[in-house]
């Protein structure tokens, strides 16, 4: 008699939590072997082939090609036992001298009861390469009578869920905890974690590796330090310290530790640099600054030159919605940039600076600047910027790897301008240098593009003259 299984997406490793289905590799009523790949999956890492550790007749397919599925959602129904044995170890299939019919395929099967035991002898929810079974080769067999539709979608699909080893019986009956992953149970005991108190997040109440650590997190937290313990780096002392000063972290300051904190918790940033020699572009500032015409910064100039390299790379002016799980592109350029007061650091922003000239930029920049130093900028010009510009050169440092200011995708770092050797025109010679750090969230792109981005920066700062393609 044929025993319907059900195959659910298994761990796939490193705290993936769900993956997106890219081909399925079987149809249903197709005889499959135990540890033949079923469907590839894309997840943050790779391409997967998931094999099923069943074999016998497909009866369902759950999810359309595209759909994402969380870690512990069927994935397909196998009826084990449907035929014979040297069909689906790859007989010679149907038709062949002595082999019998097939057995037929219930339309509707109910799922297996909890805790019946395995009729195949597979290796589990492993990987491809990992069974303990050859890899079968891929079979289009599929069975008389099969339903025409490929993909099954059942009223209220449920994962097969199955109850840790150490739940206990309570007095309303024994409860099963919702977590699949082996290795979810395995950090649960290692941090003496009950899962009964855990809240799952994924598919019908699934508990996820993320659920757990987030429950390590907060339990933690509670738990005050043991007497006599070694206190952690960090964490609130007892008392007092004789002659030590606190400083609250309050207004201007609290609420930039607390950007800072966000940006590091929540923003996966690189960074890349690179020297250029900043001689033309001074000799640019110089001709600029003629007698009786408007003062243009140094600033002013790197500010056009970022509007000019975002207008090449417009996938880094950008912002990722998490809840959407979306990379939005902006379409305009709202230029912060580092302005150090007594106050603090604050980051005052320059509405469109893609629409203004250097002339323009110079005069906004030297505006806001001065209304930082005073404490009167508004909070729609301390808000909502798209890109930073920070010249940190200023403080006659040459290099930084700043935090990013969240939600922002990407900032340009600038070091101080100083006299240096060089090799110019095949020979050496004594040049302004500067070096260019660019900082980026690796989620809206490649190294690739922020390298492009920074290169084109950097051609601009020794040739100046490249911006006249950007007018």
């Amino acid at each position: 008699m044929a025993v319907v299984r059900e195959f659910t997406l298994p761990d796939l490793g490193e705290g993936l939590t769900e993956a997106v289905i890219v081909q399925w590799l079987v149809e249903v009523g197709e005889v499959v072997a135990v540890d033949q790949p079923v469907v590839e999956v894309e997840t943050a890492k790779a391409m997967v082939e998931v094999p099923c550790p069943y074999g016998g007749v497909v009866t369902a397919r759950f999810g359309a090609e595209g759909a994402e599925v969380p870690v512990g959602a069927p994935l397909v129904t196998v009826a084990v036992g449907a035929v014979p044995d040297d069909l689906v170890g790859g007989g010679s299939g149907p038709g062949a001298a002595g082999a019998p019919d097939p057995v037929p395929v219930p339309a509707s099967p109910a799922p297996e009861a909890e805790g019946a035991e395995a009729a195949d002898s597979g290796s589990g929810n492993v990987l491809v390469g990992y069974g303990t079974s050859g890899a079968a080769a891929r079979r289009r067999r599929i069975l008389p009578g099969a339903p025409e539709d490929s993909v099954r979608r059942p009223a209220e699909p449920a994962p097969t869920v199955t109850a840790d080893a150490a739940t206990p019986t309570e007095a309303d009956g024994t409860r099963t905890v919702a977590v699949i992953s082996p290795l979810v149970r395995r950090i649960a005991r290692e941090h003496c974690l009950d899962l009964r108190d855990v809240r799952g997040t994924g598919r019908d109440g699934l508990i996820l590796r993320t659920d757990v650590e987030s429950a390590i997190r907060s339990l933690s937290e509670r738990r005050p330090a043991a007497a006599g313990a070694p206190v952690r780096p960090g964490a609130a002392v007892a008392g007092p310290v004789p002659g030590e000063e606190r400083i609250p972290l309050k207004g201007l300051r609290g609420a930039a530790a607390e950007k800072f904190s966000r940006s590091r918790r929540e923003i996966p940033d690189a960074t890349c640099w690179v020297d250029a020699d900043a001689t033309e572009l001074l000799a640019a500032r110089r001709a600029m600054n003629a007698p009786g015409a408007p003062k243009v910064s140094l600033l002013a100039l790197l500010a056009r030159i970022c509007t000019a390299a975002l207008a090449r790379y417009p996938e880094l002016n950008a912002t990722v919605d998490t809840t959407a799980q979306e990379i939005v592109r902006l379409p305009g350029v709202h230029l912060g940039f580092a302005a150090q007061t007594d106050r603090g650091l604050v980051v005052p922003v320059v509405r469109d600076a893609q629409d203004r000239t250097v002339e323009q930029l110079s005069a906004e920049i030297a505006r806001l600047t001065d209304a930082a130093r005073a404490g009167k900028l508004s909070p729609a010009e301390l808000s909502h910027g798209t890109f930073t510009l920070n010249n940190y050169g200023v403080f006659g440092v040459d290099g930084s790897t700043p935090i990013l200011n969240h939600p922002e995708a990407a900032m340009l770092g600038v070091g101080r301008i100083a006299a240096k050797p060089w090799v110019h025109e095949g020979e050496l010679a004594v040049r302004q240098v500067v070096q260019l750090s660019f900082t980026f969230d690796h989620r809206v792109c490649d190294g690739g593009t922020a390298g492009g981005f920074l290169r084109y920066v950097a051609d601009c700062v020794e040739q100046p003259a490249l911006l006249l393609r950007a007018l």
